[in-house]
């Protein structure tokens, strides 16, 4: 799994792509808290457009995130799902704790 990200006027943006699963999670969850702690961004937006696949680990990061966004003050919202991660998104009801974004 790749993670890369922009950050710009108080909008840290992070994408992932690849496979998000137990393995690879970890290390994004650590690669993303670096991100939030060197940028301290206002709002932050999880691109999974270039995710090909997501498990449950991923439904825990991506909690994970929010609530330290909202800890911080900050909102967080999931943009563009691939179709398989938008499935595991919409089988747990993720969207009643974090906005999914979809340009379809």
């Amino acid at each position: 799994m790749e993670l890369s990200s922009e950050y710009s006027s108080g909008r840290l943006t992070v994408y992932l792509k690849g496979e998000l699963d137990h393995h690879s999670s970890r290390n994004a969850l650590m690669d993303m808290d670096e991100l939030l702690d060197e940028y301290m961004p206002r709002d932050c937006a999880i691109n999974l457009s270039r995710l090909s696949f997501m498990d449950s680990s991923g439904i825990a990061l991506i909690i994970r995130i929010s609530r330290r966004m909202s800890a911080l003050g900050g909102r967080t919202w999931i943009e563009n799902p691939s179709k398989q991660p938008y499935r595991v998104i919409d089988a747990a009801g993720i969207e009643r704790l974090v906005p999914v974004l979809a340009g379809r």
